[in-house]
């Protein structure tokens, strides 16, 4: 009882006394949130910030909102099939080669990105500056981390439904997508989740890689608020609340599935 106490409020230092001060202090009005200060408001402007935050630099933060959904399920669906099929085959396929692609993948996770040389491949490819480009460095940054949790999560499923899959008749492609892809749903949703959340919430690769207003990502609207003289930290809450909440709501909808895949990739048999 006593670890469980402990456990619930440290969860509520951690998340949910920030979380009510980045909505209070949303809801005042810009000299009041000046003062950053933990307080009720005196004064409410809940209502009046949404709508600037909303209306500030013709609708930024629509085209934003629009500009990152396009780029977290691109680059989310690809990373799943992709990761998943690279795994099944380092994972099923034992060479004299695995060790060392097993090598690469791991040092996906631990060698840090090259900014300038990413910029100067992109920019060779014609693939700078457009969403293209972009979604192909989010799936490069991802792939390692999906690939090893795929691994752990197909280690688990029986060799044997291979077997009798191949024996049915199937192909590879046809034993991957129609008897294996169907069994890492767990994983998969785990993927999901937790990738999405990471590339929604990406601040460096959008701003390296995708400048301009017109490509601008939710992460980047939060310059909008903010000056060399004057920040609208009312403003900058508002728009930190608002770009918080579909990851949010995404991770406590499949928070018990993430849990769950993740648990599965751990254990054989």
């Amino acid at each position: 009882m006593a670890l469980s106490g402990l456990a619930i409020t440290l969860f509520a230092v951690v998340f949910l006394v920030p979380f009510a001060f980045i909505l209070l202090t949303a809801a005042k009005t810009q000299s009041a949130s000046a003062l950053l200060d933990f307080s009720w408001p005196t004064q409410w402007a809940f209502v009046q910030n949404l709508q600037a935050v909303i209306e500030a630099r013709d609708y930024l933060l629509i085209i934003a909102f629009i500009n990152s959904t396009i780029l977290t399920v691109v680059s989310v669906a690809v990373v799943v099939v992709l990761a998943a099929m690279a795994a099944f085959v380092l994972q099923r396929r034992k060479s004299r080669w695995t060790g060392a692609l097993n090598l690469i993948v791991l040092s996906g996770l631990v060698i840090p990105p090259a900014v300038v040389p990413t910029i100067w491949v992109l920019q060779k490819t014609q693939l700078f500056k457009t969403m293209p480009g972009l979604i192909l460095v989010e799936i490069a940054y991802a792939m390692a981390f999906c690939v090893l949790l795929f691994q752990a999560f197909i280690a688990s499923v029986p060799r044997e439904l291979d077997e009798a899959a191949t024996i049915d008749g199937a192909g590879p492609v046809s034993l991957f997508f129609r008897v294996v892809f169907p069994l890492l749903r767990p994983i998969i949703v785990t993927v999901v989740v937790v990738q999405s959340v990471f590339i929604w919430n990406d601040f460096a690769s959008p701003l390296y890689f995708l400048p301009g207003d017109e490509n601008a990502t939710v992460q980047l609207t939060l310059f909008t608020f903010q000056g060399q003289y004057n920040n609208a930290y009312n403003l900058l809450f508002m728009d930190v609340l608002l770009v918080t909440i579909p990851p949010l709501i995404l991770f406590a909808i499949f928070q018990r599935q993430i849990v769950s895949g993740m648990v599965s990739g751990s254990v054989k048999g």
